[in-house]
């Protein structure tokens, strides 16, 4: 059966989207989802302390709103009851295909083919929300498979792991690592924790969620837009500093500064946490207990690098050999190079991969020249370093649903020209050296080549007023060829 179309993922992006679809009269939208359960990312992290960095007002759907919040900031069993929640109320269940996990998506002739574990399902029209924080990255390091205790990673964490009375290592200091090490530390009996490189830290400002403040919201739905337009606004002030003026980021790295010496009384172990590159380089972190833990007698900081790991532990390159029975991967996810992009062919068998790579342009970070009928949320540069994704997914609503109108009315193949690609690509490539992320650091906002494709440089309502409407001129409109179009 061919479909009008078909969503890969039922995280954030795909939920939005396919409930978006049906406002505007798309009814025969299917999506495949790999696991048996809603929720992308935030079913998928299940280490101790994972919530999210964005305060819960902002980080929601706009047409969901949720009154029920029980911190500012939320937790992610919280999220992921609110996505299953969203998922049952607007009856989006019944469009999902649990456990099917795509293989491969080509586009033949005229449509997307998409080989899954269950067989081929076939469509007009093709939406890539997989997410990009979903494939956990390994740490390439020498011997790591020959470890013989337990090798987990915080983004698959097992529901059965316990630390009790165990020695643990945890490789890494990024967002999984600041939230999971405090927990991680009540329970094992020695924590080791390997640093690369030390992140900002700074104080958290998330706190529960008074009952009447609850009951305000539910009673009063104005009352919950406005305290998310004012986060909104007090979010999109930080672009001044990440984009605008990076030099603007020294106020809050002497916060920083300020903050780990109120935490960390001894010189040599401050030193060490504290870094030496720009603030918002790499994510800024947020945390009232990740400093403090290294001040416990069960907590050692190591920073002199990984030599190789060995059966019984690791050994760093200072020569010295400690022995665990747990590490933990702590090492982020596959951005640049997500193995997902890697699978999906356009025509000539172009895989998207190439435009994370930077090897080919992309519109809007949502649809690319040689992939018809195609779009990708939270494509190529729009991941964001201040504020919420799900308003950069609401964002694209527009012009993916008046794309795939276009499709399906002309029965056509539509994508962006090449043109129009390359003047939006280079347009944003040109912003990115002079943002707080050309400030020279390695992060995951890099690939390979050393090129950002990642994030979004600029203030979030400025992508929201690009992408707000599709533009005849700046696409190719192509027949079916089994089609006569009568328009």
């Amino acid at each position: 059966m061919l479909h009008d179309v078909v969503i890969i993922g039922s995280g954030f992006g795909g939920l939005g989207h396919a409930i978006n679809l049906r406002r505007a009269g798309i009814a025969d939208v299917v999506i495949l989802e790999k696991a048996t359960q809603v929720g992308g990312t935030w079913r998928e992290n299940r280490y101790p302390g994972c919530r999210c960095d964005v305060p819960s007002a902002l980080y929601s759907f706009s047409f969901a709103p949720n009154p029920e919040w029980s911190n500012t900031y939320s937790f992610r069993g919280e999220i992921w009851q609110y996505l299953d929640k969203v998922a049952r109320d607007f009856n989006v269940l019944p469009q999902i295909r649990f456990d099917h996990t795509v293989t491969d998506a080509r586009w033949v002739d005229d449509r997307w083919v998409l080989q899954t574990n269950h067989g081929p399902v076939e469509a007009r029209c093709f939406i890539m929300a997989g997410g990009f924080l979903m494939e956990p990255r390994r740490p390439d390091i020498e011997g790591i498979d020959s470890f013989a205790g337990q090798l987990v990673h915080t983004a698959t964490w097992p529901d059965d792991l316990d630390l009790t009375g165990k020695k643990v290592a945890v490789i890494g200091t990024g967002a999984s690592a600041v939230q999971a090490i405090p927990h991680i530390a009540n329970d094992a009996t020695q924590l080791d924790v390997y640093q690369r490189t030390a992140a900002w830290i700074l104080p958290h400002s998330g706190h529960p969620t008074r009952p009447f403040t609850r009951r305000v919201f539910k009673l009063i739905p104005g009352a919950a837009k406005l305290v998310r337009g004012w986060v909104y606004l007090t979010r999109e002030l930080l672009v001044l500093a990440f984009v605008r003026q990076p030099e603007r980021m020294t106020r809050g790295e002497e916060q920083s500064r300020e903050f780990i010496a109120q935490e960390i009384a001894d010189p040599a172990l401050r030193k060490k946490l504290t870094p030496t590159y720009r603030m918002g380089c790499k994510r800024v972190m947020i945390s009232n207990d990740y400093l403090r833990t290294f001040t416990r007698l069960n907590v050692e900081l190591v920073s002199d690098g990984i030599a190789r790991v060995t059966p019984t532990g690791i050994v760093s390159r200072d020569g010295t050999a400690r022995d665990y029975d747990v590490i933990v991967m702590a090492t982020g996810f596959m951005v640049a190079d997500n193995p997902l992009a890697e699978i999906i062919y356009g025509r000539d068998d172009v895989t998207l991969a190439a435009a994370y790579r930077g090897e080919i342009d992309h519109l809007y970070g949502t649809s690319v020249p040689g992939f018809p009928n195609m779009y990708v949320v939270t494509g190529p540069n729009t991941a964001l370093g201040h504020s919420s994704m799900v308003f950069m997914m609401e964002s694209q609503y527009p012009y993916i649903t008046r794309s795939i109108e276009v499709a399906l009315d002309k029965q056509a193949a539509v994508e962006p020209t090449r043109d129009a690609a390359r003047a939006w690509t280079q347009t944003v490539r040109d912003k990115l050296p002079s943002t707080v992320w050309g400030a020279g650091c390695q992060s995951w906002y890099l690939n390979d080549q050393g090129i950002n494709t990642i994030t979004w440089p600029g203030f979030t309502f400025e992508y929201r007023r690009a992408i707000a409407s599709y533009k005849p001129a700046d696409h190719v409109v192509a027949p079916s060829p089994h089609h006569v179009a009568t328009h």
